[in-house]
């Protein structure tokens, strides 16, 4: 090919390839652009085996760990300066003579935001507006050049996508300085691997089997992601439910990437092991069994063919029986405001009924109303309300769950493709590389160089001085 339909040479740039909806959209978006002919890299500073997708191991995409000589955290501070160097490491090596030369990233740059850094660390974004926690100044000291330096450096720029008209009204609403409108492109889904037919002898799938009629939730364990409403609401449901058999032996699974090095992934997990006891509900914890496979902290009650089953890190092959499985009813997305949700494309791309919250990504993904037209429901993160929902969802009638599901599959086949978003993405792609070479500007860099040096100068010393290193 040549001119603009030529194959282009991209590289994908994220700086944890691990298991989640941001992680998700990367691998799915690059197999769409090898699928069209594009050649296609991912960098990243972290990939580990055993807490990764299936793709970016097994040889179906190009990945490359360049390993920074910074940690991730100095006795559980700094993240944010670390995740700076380790980045800036990565774009180093991007940009030397080690690398090969790419026509998207080097000479131009697309942009893809999944929600801005600066609302993910100073908040939670609650019905359209920022809710503060409450900082210190030196905190707001120690964020201040990095809030400044995300907003200059993502106004160079040459195209900017988001993964919703949810995150692109934040983004103009919060990056007052950029003037260019996000472009909407929806993450798509490889709807090909949710119908791959899966071993029956795989002993992965024997761990999660169950005659147990099943509700599932699909996410990270972060407490942000709210995976407690799910518990809250199925103990509710289990006592409507009593005198229902055979739905009085509902189960839920709990399944979602897991990190031990996170802090926030162990103490997520306890939490809601401790929620599940404190409403009398069984459960046991599990993991995929492979050579660097985590290892389940030790716990107490553990018990098999529980009511709760926390899956860590599901393998493909899980997910893809737990969301054809004959036994399960629905899938609970707890998360509020999210940014854009793959979870629930993934279950309407299966024919599962979605419970999800009424703010979001989700209110563009699922159509909640009128009846006729329903692929899931939307209603406020409140138990009481998801309890008696879910009644009415487990409660279908086979002809009801039938139209809901073509329903499903029709919508996420035509608008949350992977070659609907990759298709989308290429013209982004042609139409950077058009723009030709970058006119260097000597005023940015002198910005640049400023800015990272604010970063990581200034920052560290402030917090020394006043004792907190």
């Amino acid at each position: 090919m040549s001119g603009h339909n030529r194959p282009l040479r991209v590289a994908f740039i994220h700086p944890d390839l691990g298991i989640g909806g941001a992680e998700r959209l990367v691998v799915d978006a690059a197999l769409g652009l090898q699928a069209l002919g594009h050649h296609v890299d991912i960098y990243t500073s972290h990939h580990d085996p055993s807490h990764c997708f299936e793709e970016t191991k097994n040889g179906s995409l190009n990945v490359h760990h360049i390993k920074p000589p910074f940690p991730r955290a100095v006795k559980g501070k700094f993240h944010i300066l670390l995740a700076h160097a380790r980045q800036l490491h990565l774009t180093g090596y991007l940009l030397s003579s080690r690398a090969p030369r790419y026509d998207v990233y080097f000479t131009r740059v697309v942009f893809y935001c999944h929600f801005p850094d600066k609302l993910l660390a100073n908040g939670a974004f609650i019905d359209g507006n920022l809710k503060k926690k409450n900082t210190s100044l030196i905190k707001a000291i120690y964020r201040f050049p990095m809030d400044w330096l995300e907003e200059i450096t993502t106004r160079q720029a040459d195209i900017i996508l988001a993964n919703s008209k949810f995150t692109a009204r934040v983004f103009k609403s919060y990056f007052t300085t950029i003037n260019q409108k996000p472009r909407i492109v929806y993450p798509g889904i490889n709807l090909s691997a949710y119908d791959a037919g899966i071993d029956p002898t795989d002993p992965d799938l024997h761990a999660i089997q169950s005659t147990r009629p099943t509700l599932i939730s699909l996410n990270r364990f972060e407490k942000k992601k709210d995976a407690a409403l799910a518990i809250k609401s199925f103990a509710l449901l289990k006592d409507k439910l009593v005198n229902r058999p055979p739905l009085n032996k509902l189960r839920l699974v709990i399944a979602g990437g897991y990190d031990p090095r996170l802090e926030d992934n162990m103490l997520t997990l306890y939490s809601l092991i401790d929620l599940a006891k404190s409403h009398s509900l069984t459960f046991n914890v599990i993991t995929p069994s492979s050579q660097n496979q985590v290892k389940i902290p030790p716990l107490n009650g553990m018990r098999p063919d529980p009511e709760i089953l926390f899956l860590l890190n599901f393998t493909t092959s899980q997910r893809t029986a737990l969301l054809h499985g004959r036994s399960t009813l629905a899938l609970l997305y707890t998360p509020a405001n999210e940014h854009f949700g793959i979870g629930p494309v993934e279950a309407m791309s299966c024919g599962v009924p979605v419970l999800a919250c009424n703010s979001g990504g989700p209110t563009e993904s699922i159509v909640d109303s009128p009846a006729d037209q329903r692929t899931g429901w939307l209603v406020e993160p409140n138990e009481q309300m998801w309890a008696q929902t879910l009644v009415e969802i487990v409660s279908m009638s086979e002809a009801d769950r039938m139209a809901l599901s073509n329903r499903s599959k029709q919508r996420a086949t035509s608008l949350f493709s992977m070659e609907a978003m990759a298709s989308s993405i290429e013209d982004a792609l042609k139409e950077v590389v058009g723009m030709g070479q970058v006119d260097s500007s000597f005023l940015v860099w002198v910005v640049m160089i400023f800015g990272f040096l604010l970063s990581y100068a200034i920052g560290p010393w402030v917090l020394a001085g006043l004792g907190w290193m």
